[in-house]
């Protein structure tokens, strides 16, 4: 079934075609949301709160263009908010309490493991680029219009978001200058 006829099933209250939209949707929404918010638990929370929003404002989608980007800028959003949310939150509590965990050491991680662990370092803005092209594999105007900003701005955060994390894998051992990857024995 194409995006238009699921989302008119979903919109005539069809459950079944609202639980074939979840499923289809479930996996890209949590992965991108896990990777922006890095909580298992946050993740679930908000691409849960994604997905019921997308079903809910689904008439709201222009169907000339294609469903996937217009549910992972609903994710984006999410991730945008929880994050807001939590760092209030974290502004309030005693700074004793809210102590980061300790990064793991240089060395014991396996390339992808190194990624992730920088990808969690870099401003939010660049990690949302990064993610949206080069893991999700969105042009940099889906990723502009997801972002709602110029796609020129999308073309500069990803370089300097490729230039942050290669320095941050440099600096904790995973590849070398050149770029290759050190063989951990």
């Amino acid at each position: 079934m194409d995006d238009r006829e699921l989302a008119e099933r979903c919109l005539s209250g069809d459950q079944s075609a609202i639980r074939q939209f979840v499923e289809r949707f479930q996996g890209l929404v949590f992965s991108v949301c896990l990777r922006q918010l890095k909580h298992r638990e946050d993740a679930e929370d908000v691409a849960q709160q994604t997905l019921v929003r997308a079903v809910r404002h689904l008439r709201n989608w222009d169907q000339e263009r294609p469903l996937n980007p217009w549910v992972l800028t609903i994710a984006v959003n999410r991730c945008r908010t929880h994050q807001s949310l939590r760092s209030n939150q974290s502004r309030s509590l005693d700074p004793a309490i809210d102590t980061p965990a300790p990064d793991r050491r240089p060395g014991t991680l396996d390339l992808a493991e190194e990624l992730q662990l920088a990808l969690g370092k870099i401003r939010d803005d660049y990690r949302t680029c990064f993610i949206l092209f080069h893991q999700q594999e969105l042009s940099i105007t889906e990723v502009a219009k997801i972002m709602k900003c110029p796609e020129g701005t999308v073309k500069t955060w990803l370089h300097r978001a490729r230039r942050e994390l290669a320095e941050l894998l440099i600096e904790r051992g995973a590849v070398t200058k050149d770029g290759y990857e050190l063989h951990r024995i």
